[in-house]
C-alpha cells in the first residue's frame, strides 16, 4: 500500500479500488517492458482484473505490515536474490530485503515508471 499511497489522490476513500487499478496499471507496464512483476497485497481487494503479465499475491497474514512480511517471506525463500527488485518506501522493510541480498528501488520512482 506504500506504493498505491504514495500519490496523494484519494485512494483511501476507496482502497480496493486503487489496488484494482493499481494491478491494471502493474500489468499494463509489465505487458509493455516485458518485466516480470509480482503484487503484494495486503488484502485480497476483491474483483482484480486478469494480469497475465503480473503475479498478484495477497499476503497470508492479517493486520499491519501484512504485505511486508509477505514480502520478506518471498525475498527469503528466493533462490537468487539478488535478481529481485523490491519497490518499497518502508525503510525496515528496505533495510530486512537489502540484508537478504535483494535491491531496492523507491516506491515513487517506481511510480513515475507507471506513469510513462
Amino acid at each position: 500500500m506504500n506504493v498505491i499511497g504514495s500519490r496523494p489522490d484519494g485512494w483511501w476513500n476507496k482502497p480496493e479500488a486503487a489496488m484494482r487499478e493499481f494491478a491494471r496499471a502493474v500489468h499494463t507496464h509489465a505487458a509493455v517492458t516485458g518485466k516480470e512483476i509480482t503484487v503484494v497485497f495486503d488484502s485480497d481487494p476483491g474483483g482484480l482484473p486478469e494480469t497475465t503479465h503480473v503475479e498478484v499475491v495477497i499476503a497470508r497474514r492479517r493486520g499491519r505490515n501484512a504485505a511486508d512480511h509477505e514480502i520478506e517471506r518471498l525475498v527469503t525463500e528466493d533462490q537468487d536474490p539478488s535478481h529481485l527488485r523490491v519497490v518499497t518506501s518502508d525503510r525496515a522493510l528496505i533495510d530486512k530485503v537489502k540484508g537478504l541480498g535483494a535491491t531496492v528501488i523507491s516506491s515513487g520512482t517506481f511510480r513515475d515508471e507507471l506513469d510513462r
